[in-house]
């Protein structure tokens, strides 16, 4: 009886937070670049003398989903995405260098090169400024980054993103949909990484899977719960039997 209260209560308490993050993946099921969350659940005995019995549930093999989002052609210069693996740098608020595959880039009050969400565009060099007499921007595959102004013919170049590839097992994704590497350091520049000038990719969240794990996940608790109300009935039935 241990086992199955045990089991069923822990079950039922990550069964909401699978919930949880089911209905954060569906929230971005719009949202550009976005990596789908994963979550997994196993049964782990408790390691004690007077415990010997009991199992609990606990959560493992969480992390993210890294299969590539549908690209769109947007037509839009500053759209980029990035083909194949790899990523975008990007400089957070607290100055640590972090990924994205969002590359709806644009340019800041200050010129400089920014995602919508206002963190700045790391380039190979630092931060990205566009001229102020820049009438068009222009990123090539290699992600170097050039504009043409109105008093020269030739474009110039300005800069070059900073593309990076990681190996995904060093990478963590945190609660701000940013991924940053394990150990905090910042990864080397990987020359091979290409990206599509005009196109966006897309949230690689499956509407339907998660739309069906949510169900799944609702039914599981039930059951989670009903399992409680057996064993709290047997235990009563049993001290029925053995009382005064």
């Amino acid at each position: 009886m241990d086992r199955l209260i045990y089991t069923s209560m822990s079950g039922a308490k990550y069964l909401l937070e699978r919930q949880a993050t089911l209905a954060n993946n569906l929230a971005n099921a719009g949202t550009t670049g976005f990596r789908a969350d994963t979550v997994g659940l196993r049964a782990v005995p408790a390691v004690s003398p007077q415990a010997g019995t009991r199992v609990f549930t606990v959560e493992t093999t969480t992390g993210a989903d890294f299969s590539q989002g549908p690209m769109t052609a947007t037509g839009r210069t500053l759209d980029v995405a990035i083909q194949g693996e790899g990523w975008l740098a990007v400089q957070t608020s607290d100055g640590s260098e972090a990924y994205t595959r969002n590359g709806a880039l644009q340019v800041g009050p200050d010129g400089v090169l920014q995602l919508p969400n206002g963190l700045q565009v790391q380039g190979t060099g630092g931060p990205i400024s566009i001229p102020a007499d820049a009438q068009s921007v222009l990123i090539a595959t290699d992600g170097t980054v050039s504009v043409k102004a109105a008093s020269s013919k030739v474009p110039t170049n300005v800069g070059q993103l900073k593309l990076v590839n990681p190996p995904i097992s060093d990478l963590s994704k945190g609660t701000d949909g940013l991924f940053r590497t394990q150990s905090g350091a910042a990864a080397d520049t990987d020359a091979s990484v290409r990206v599509a000038d005009g196109t966006l990719e897309g949230s690689n969240v499956n509407v339907v899977e998660a739309m069906v794990g949510m169900i799944a996940a609702s039914r599981q608790f039930e059951l989670q719960m009903k399992m409680l109300s057996t064993a709290e009935q047997n235990e009563q039935k049993a001290s029925s039997v053995v009382g005064p």
